[in-house]
């Protein structure tokens, strides 16, 4: 497991404008994918890492309203919240791109989650292992829509370590699952986590066909 203290600045880092803003006209398909869990848990800075465009982002301020409502408990410094879905994008190659669709954490946005989860080719669902508690409604809800996901552990300062069985337990995972860790910070780590779970949809859909 990386250190979250290890993140490092790639140049031409997604989330800076150094990224073509435009898709290429040989573009003639894109993917879908969901990057979703509860609040405060990494999703924006997670999307933000990926993308090769500047990040449609929709935070607004916490103000007093949410108070009661959005526990901040191991959140120290957080004063935004994401109410709509933040979006990014990576041109795959000349004629596919993927898209991203990061979902509101809090319960009262879940309309919204329905509408975004709708043709998602996967989700990645990103854990806190500080509050791992917070995780069960939206992994529960996945599994509702039969979304395929892997669940990634997002290597916050102070995050515990576990054995990937008692993990496994903990969050009532089932066995082809995976767990994934990542500092959603680091750009590298970011893809790395892609990777595996794009390369875990691939396998998972050829099982699917021999059976």
């Amino acid at each position: 497991m990386a250190s979250a203290n290890s993140a490092e600045t790639v140049p031409g880092a997604a989330g800076s404008a150094d990224g073509p803003q435009y898709l290429p006209s040989s573009v003639q398909g894109a993917v879908k994918i969901l990057v979703t869990g509860p609040f405060g848990v990494g999703k924006t800075t997670l999307v933000g890492s990926l993308s090769e465009i500047t990040p449609l982002r929709t935070e607004e301020t916490m103000t007093a309203a949410s108070s009661g409502v959005d526990d901040l408990t191991g959140l120290a410094g957080k004063s935004t919240t994401t109410v709509a879905l933040d979006f990014g994008r990576i041109t795959l190659n000349s004629r596919l791109a993927l898209y991203l669709f990061g979902t509101p954490g809090q319960q009262r946005f879940w309309p919204l989650w329905d509408d975004l989860s709708r043709g998602a080719l996967g989700a990645i669902a990103m854990v806190d292992l500080r509050r791992p508690d917070e995780s069960f409604d939206v992994l529960g809800r996945l599994e509702e829509q039969r979304i395929p996901f892997a669940v990634a552990v997002n290597t916050f300062p102070g995050t515990p370590s576990y054995p990937e069985e008692e993990l496994r337990s903990a969050l009532d995972l089932l066995p082809e699952v995976p767990i994934l860790y990542c500092d959603a910070r680091d750009r590298r780590q970011s893809y790395d986590l892609l990777i595996d779970f794009v390369d875990h949809l691939h396998r998972s859909s050829i099982l699917e066909l021999q059976r």
